[in-house]
């Protein structure tokens, strides 16, 4: 490997349990009204170079958006489990841009990733990890602002979901 160079180095993260005594559907029910499906022709403008367009578009969504979402809860099936899991992406493309334009490898972490699970004794839960300790290992200021404010409004939608 004469031509690659591999680092590595260790980084702490703040993982965040939010618990819900509401059942699993109605939790990710009250998710999906708060946190809507980011409209995918905000892409289609990028990739047709409509790039102030698409911000002012953005600048009128809501600060979170969900980008994806898998069943993690079916792929257990393989192991004979049966559970209700869902990953979310969370995020929001103007807070990653704020971010990846002082440090592009925080694109790494954007959108975040939200799992919401129901344990095998019917506890419903949101886990993910907090964004200010995983924009953090950059050490950029302005990184470090915008990942708070993240921090800030992922943990204020997912606590009035799992209310």
């Amino acid at each position: 490997m004469a031509n690659a160079a591999l680092s590595t180095r260790t980084i702490a993260v703040e993982h965040v349990t939010i618990h819900s005594t509401k059942p699993f559907e109605d939790v990710r029910a009250k998710l999906e009204t708060l946190v809507p499906r980011i409209d995918d022709g905000i892409f289609t403008l990028l990739r047709y170079g409509e790039s102030e367009r698409a911000r002012r578009e953005l600048e009128a969504c809501p600060p979170l958006s969900i980008f994806g979402q898998r069943n993690h809860g079916a792929l257990l099936s393989i192991a004979g489990l049966q559970r209700r899991a869902l990953q979310y992406d969370i995020g929001n493309p103007l807070t990653a841009s704020k971010m990846t334009r002082h440090q592009l490898s925080a694109g790494l972490y954007a959108p975040i990733r939200v799992l919401l699970r129901e344990d095998g004794d019917g506890v419903v839960a949101f886990e993910y990890d907090r964004p200010a300790s995983v924009f953090g290992q950059f050490g950029d200021d302005q990184v470090n602002a915008v990942a708070q404010q993240l921090d800030h409004d992922l943990q204020a939608v997912l606590e009035s979901a799992a209310r």
